[in-house]
């Protein structure tokens, strides 16, 4: 790929995000209310979220847990992006009522279906909701995988390799659309704009949901941070194996690993009782009480360098408001104070 502008600014294809202060992910002039999640895990606290339903049916219950997480403290909240299915509401319009319902918290779609959004109209998206919000935006990006939905859309069928170098083009793109500065060309193999004026917005913070080894490469080369699929956590084999494709080639990319944070998705009950197995026969965590929580986690952060945790409800008769409290004012201050009395 190759691209130029038009003026005498040059801009690289990777910004560096590692401080949430730093100018990435902000508009220009204007600082954040609540700045977007940092990137290196052991340069702050880590973050907590929570993820919301995207079905039509739950609109007001999405709705009114946003709020709460807003005014429980939470740094993040996250929906799906799956536009094929008519039950589904649409991701990016979830997050700009969503947004513009609240005052603190960030918003991730995890992850954008890139095949259903060219990267130069998803610049322009994330660049609006930005400057809307005060950048309350992180981008997720995926190269797309339920291929044959994608398919049903209308859009063309990319093969995995293809669709991974669709992904780092997108997100070079993305970013060269952003931050001002002059008219961009880029010529690719899957995008090319001719004298496209990029917005006077700095780019999100960029996480990718990478599972295979080029799309985890990707990650390490531009990406600013990873959320492992299929709910893997720290003590899985997707983890041990995963992080240092990413890592190796942040190090070839000039980077350093830390730069790319992982954050991980946790489904799990919160029970008023301590669990008698918090992990099942396979290893994989299940949830417990609020102090199985805090210490799991607080292990994770300090131990393997968790950037933050996004939990997702699992149905156990106890109600959404309860769980997402529980989360929200009990586990993530705990763990907060936790991993910031050890870093001090």
């Amino acid at each position: 790929m190759s691209f130029h502008r038009s003026s005498s600014h040059k801009s690289s294809s990777h910004q560096s995000s590692a401080d949430p202060s730093s100018s990435h992910g902000s508009p220009q002039g204007q600082s954040s209310p609540h700045r977007p999640p940092s990137h290196g895990a052991a340069r702050r606290e880590p973050l907590f979220g929570t993820g919301l339903s995207t079905a039509v049916g739950e609109v007001e219950e999405t709705l009114r847990l946003a709020v709460q997480a807003d005014r429980q403290g939470l740094d993040l909240v996250t929906v799906s992006d799956h536009p094929y299915y008519g039950g589904r509401l649409d991701a990016y319009a979830i997050l700009g009522v969503v947004l513009g319902r609240t005052e603190r918290v960030s918003g991730l779609v995890c992850v954008t279906n890139l095949p259903s959004r060219p990267a130069p109209m998803l610049a322009r998206t994330v660049t609006s909701l930005s400057a809307l919000t005060g950048a309350r935006l992180v981008l997720g990006m995926g190269a797309g995988g339920l291929w044959d939905d994608i398919a049903r859309l209308g859009l063309p069928r990319l093969g995995p390799g293809a669709a991974v170098r669709a992904l780092e083009e997108a997100i070079v793109l993305v970013r060269l659309l952003c931050g001002g500065a002059g008219p961009v060309t880029f010529e690719g193999e899957f995008y090319q704009v001719h004298d496209l004026e990029p917005a006077p917005v700095e780019a999100p913070p960029v996480w990718t949901g990478a599972v295979g080894p080029k799309s985890l490469a990707v990650t390490g080369r531009v990406g600013d941070g990873w959320i492992p699929g299929h709910a893997a956590d720290w003590l899985s084999p997707r983890f041990r194996d995963s992080r240092p494709v990413i890592d190796e080639a942040a190090l070839q990319a000039g980077r350093d690993p830390a730069d790319v944070a992982t954050v991980y998705n946790l489904p799990g009950v919160i029970t008023s009782a301590p669990a008698a197995a918090p992990r099942d026969r396979e290893g994989r965590w299940r949830g417990g009480s609020v102090s199985q929580w805090v210490e799991e986690l607080t292990g994770a952060a300090l131990e393997f360098g968790a950037a933050g945790f996004v939990h997702f409800r699992v149905e156990d008769g106890t109600s959404a408001d309860v769980t997402l409290g529980r989360w929200s004012e009990e586990i993530a201050p705990a763990v907060r104070e936790a991993v910031a009395a050890d870093r001090t």
